[in-house]
């Protein structure tokens, strides 16, 4: 393999890797801060996707991401009202508004399964156009998904710090020392939600954008997806502060994706990479656990063979 096509592979899984990690930065608040398993992601992140492709086409480009973005919240705001005001389980409401959203993604979608952006000015082809004649010039795709992580990351370390923040985080470890505290938990908890799912749409957007379609699968898998690059990261990155965790975060995703690259590069049938992905996540979480394990294994084998001389 020449050294070019393999600069090409890097690049390719540096820009999904980049552009997904926003949905694993979203997942990062919702379940490592929050302690809620968001299930609607995969939805959440189809409808980010939609409603860019719509602004977009319709012939506003950088408005297509607050709308993606405001669509993202709205998502996160039925799923946390689901579970805080309705008695629904976390995982349940999850589950259901990922349902519900799939209706909701074709009717945006004009009843369609698929839309076309080939003709459509997007932020990319904007910003391929200011590059021109720049040494940046044809990495349009990876400025805006550096741009993009690296304002997420800023965000989070500044808004987890604050006081609304500090509330988030203390609900997901002890929510009843949060209400003894005369903290809301059911608004800490919908806004937690909200600000997750906001990014889930900025992810979808994004990459609808960078792909010039969107098809009303392409959120299939996503929270798999984004529940392994969450798992490698945290194994990368440990312990820290909020913004070392959150490099982390990107850290595993773009690992993630460099995995999912290589499988393709070595041919393996379309059909065969989820399989891959459920692989990658049973070696995450099971690769810490052996770890601790590993100490008391040779113990143990130790003593076997001592007792057997």
């Amino acid at each position: 393999m020449s050294l070019s096509a393999i600069w090409g592979l890097v690049q390719t899984a540096l820009e999904l890797g980049l552009t997904c990690s926003l949905t694993v930065l979203a997942l990062f608040l919702s379940y490592s801060m929050l302690n809620v398993c968001d299930l609607s992601t995969d939805g959440c992140f189809t409808l980010g996707a939609a409603v860019g492709a719509v602004v977009a086409i319709s012939g506003h480009p950088y408005l297509s991401i607050p709308a993606a973005m405001a669509a993202g919240v709205l998502s996160g705001f039925v799923t946390a009202v689901l579970q805080t005001k309705m008695g629904i389980d976390s995982l349940l409401a999850g589950i259901i508004v990922n349902t519900g959203l799939y209706s909701i993604n074709i009717a945006v979608m004009g009843k369609s399964s698929l839309l076309n952006m080939n003709r459509t000015e997007t932020v990319f082809t904007a910003v391929k156009g200011l590059l021109k004649d720049t040494p940046l010039a044809g990495f349009q795709d990876l400025v805006i998904a550096v741009i993009a992580v690296a304002l997420v990351i800023v965000f989070l370390a500044l808004f987890l710090r604050t006081r609304l923040g500090l509330a988030i985080r203390a609900t997901g470890n002890n929510p009843d020392m949060v209400r003894s505290s005369s903290i809301n938990p059911v608004f800490t908890t919908i806004v937690g939600l909200c600000v997750a799912n906001a990014f889930t749409g900025l992810s979808g957007c994004l990459l609808a954008q960078s792909q010039k379609s969107v098809n009303i699968d392409i959120g299939s898998g996503m929270v798999t997806i984004a529940l392994a690059s969450l798992l490698i990261g945290q194994t990368f990155m440990g312990r820290g502060s909020i913004a070392k965790r959150a490099v982390g975060m990107v850290v595993g995703s773009v690992i993630f994706r460099l995995v999912y690259t290589v499988a393709l590069r070595l041919n393996m049938p379309a059909f065969m990479l989820k399989l891959v992905s459920s692989v990658i996540v049973i070696v995450a979480i099971a690769g810490p656990y052996f770890k601790t394990q590993a100490p008391m294994l040779k113990r143990r084998l130790a003593g076997s063979r001592k007792e057997g001389s």
